[in-house]
């Protein structure tokens, strides 16, 4: 028999795209691909607009260890640096991006991990393009990192910020690498193959294991290292199901997760709708590592 579901609870609606939600200053923060917005939203579901993106859709998100916000501009394939409200370009990953750029970890020393679709995701689906990692110092300069990855999305860093674990969307599995000092990644193994399951927005916790977000189906699942799914929380109807893109863990003890929530991925099931949501659920293990 299925464990029993727990309680789902609505936080706020109303999301056309919602991506990278981290947890940071006692609120959700999170980007809004065709609002063209990053977000703040507190427990009680009151909603703050942080940045204005102008045409950019923004994406992943990080601070600088000055608290200066990072933000993935997709299309221009830059990092912006937000300072006092402004932003300017921290990084050009255009170099390194074969594809819109995604999703982003920042470690503690402010180097960014950063990721992109490799190929023509919206146009194209069938030539898929393996993706290569950006390396991003805290100075802004950019080298390119690890290659050859099945579009590269959600990635975490373990608490003592040695490995840094990405998800592998198309590969079905989750990627690890030894971070070096100098913040280069080595040692690249595979955590969890993951089958059935296609990794997107993910978050560790302090019992070892990675919430991740299964694109464009209805549910998130927990792994621990070698693939065994320990949990799996199916989101409710919302006008329509509600396929999950992002988690992260946070709330006052860690142990709330965030999901992140759209009808489809598509341009015409997600421009204007509104149809996507964010739901909390409380868990187990409270929330480690980065973001």
């Amino acid at each position: 028999m299925a464990p029993p579901q727990p309680e789902i609870s609505l936080l706020v609606d109303g999301l056309d795209f919602g991506e990278g939600p981290r947890w940071h200053d006692g609120r959700l923060w999170y980007s809004d691909f065709h609002h063209h917005r990053v977000y703040a939203v507190d427990a009680d579901g009151n909603r703050e607009t942080m940045l204005d993106t102008g045409d950019e859709r923004p994406s992943g998100l990080g601070w600088l260890p000055d608290g200066d916000l990072l933000v993935v501009a997709m299309l221009a394939r830059r990092v912006w640096r937000v300072h006092d409200g402004e932003a300017s370009v921290h990084a050009d990953l255009s170099h390194i991006a074969t594809w819109h750029c995604n999703d982003m970890v920042v470690a503690a020393d402010g180097t960014a991990y950063v990721g992109n679709f490799g190929f023509d995701l919206e146009g194209d689906r069938s030539n898929p393009t393996p993706a290569t990692l950006a390396i991003i110092r805290p100075d802004g300069t950019v080298e390119a990192g690890p290659g050859d990855l099945a579009f590269p999305n959600g990635s975490v860093i373990t608490p003592d910020g040695r490995t840094l674990i990405v998800g592998e969307t198309f590969g079905s599995r989750m990627t690890a690498f030894d971070i070096g000092p100098d913040g280069r990644l080595d040692g690249r193994r595979v955590w969890a193959e993951t089958p059935g399951v296609r990794p997107d927005g993910c978050c560790l916790d302090e019992a070892g294991g990675i919430w991740i977000a299964n694109a464009s189906k209805d549910h998130v699942v927990r792994v621990v290292e070698g693939g065994e799914v320990t949990d799996r929380i199916t989101m409710p109807d919302h006008g329509g199901p509600q396929l999950t893109y992002a988690c992260m863990l946070g709330g006052d003890d860690g142990r709330t997760l965030h999901c992140v929530t759209a009808p489809g991925s598509s341009l015409a099931e997600t421009v204007g709708v509104g149809g996507g949501a964010i739901w909390t659920v409380r868990v187990d293990h409270a929330a480690a590592g980065r973001p």
